[in-house]
């Protein structure tokens, strides 16, 4: 893999990140109800489910899944109905302030924010296709697989990470504007109904024809 290869790999792994989607949405809703700090917990998540999708298409399952008509639909249906779950749960969660939130139940624990990133982008079936579609371009036929492999999922992983927390570090930074129960609650209805939404667009997401 030459260095310009790899350059324009950051470029197109970066539009991608900053692309919005399910886990932009989730790292906002988590920076905003709970810190970065916290929230970084969710990160972590989301780049586990990431590298997950990137490890499949690696290994070349993504473009079986792509191929099956069976299999691509049941892990589309699975990653919708996962963020319209996230999302019912967004808008029915509780009007509680950082504060009250710190101290009791109404904080995820760690294992579960990172439970909650994870799932979100590894039911993602758009994270296939965008491997399946992206990451041929930069492997080079006549170099090792594997070295390429590893320091591309190490470059995609560390952008998206990066952007991820500056999403969560942006929402975290509005705090301060959402400390009444009311502004909570427009904030849990706003986040919980965008991931319903992109839950239900999921459905309508297509194969690559073949």
């Amino acid at each position: 893999m030459s260095f310009a290869t790899w350059i324009a790999f950051v470029v197109a792994a970066t539009v991608i990140a900053v692309s919005p989607g399910s886990g932009a949405i989730m790292a906002m809703s988590h920076g905003l109800a709970y810190g970065l700090r916290r929230a970084s917990a969710t990160v972590l998540g989301l780049q586990l489910g990431l590298l997950l999708m990137f490890v499949i298409a690696g290994a070349g399952v993504g473009s079986l899944v792509m191929a099956s008509e069976m299999a691509f639909g049941l892990a589309k249906t699975i990653g919708a109905l996962y963020l319209i779950y996230c999302g019912v749960s967004q808008w029915r969660a509780p009007a509680t302030g950082m504060a009250g939130a710190a101290d009791n139940a109404a904080l995820p624990s760690f294992r579960r924010r990172v439970a909650t990133g994870f799932l979100t982008n590894a039911t993602n079936p758009k994270g296939i296709i965008f491997m399946v579609a992206v990451l041929p371009q930069f492997i080079a036929k006549q170099a090792p697989l594997l070295p390429q492999l590893a320091i591309l999922g190490v470059t995609m992983v560390l952008i998206d990470s990066l952007i991820m927390h500056g999403y969560a570090g942006l929402a975290a930074s509005m705090q301060r504007y959402f400390r009444d129960p009311r502004a909570i609650r427009k904030q849990n209805h706003f986040f919980g109904g965008v991931l319903v939404l992109v839950g239900a667009a999921l459905f309508f997401v297509k194969r690559v024809a073949g």
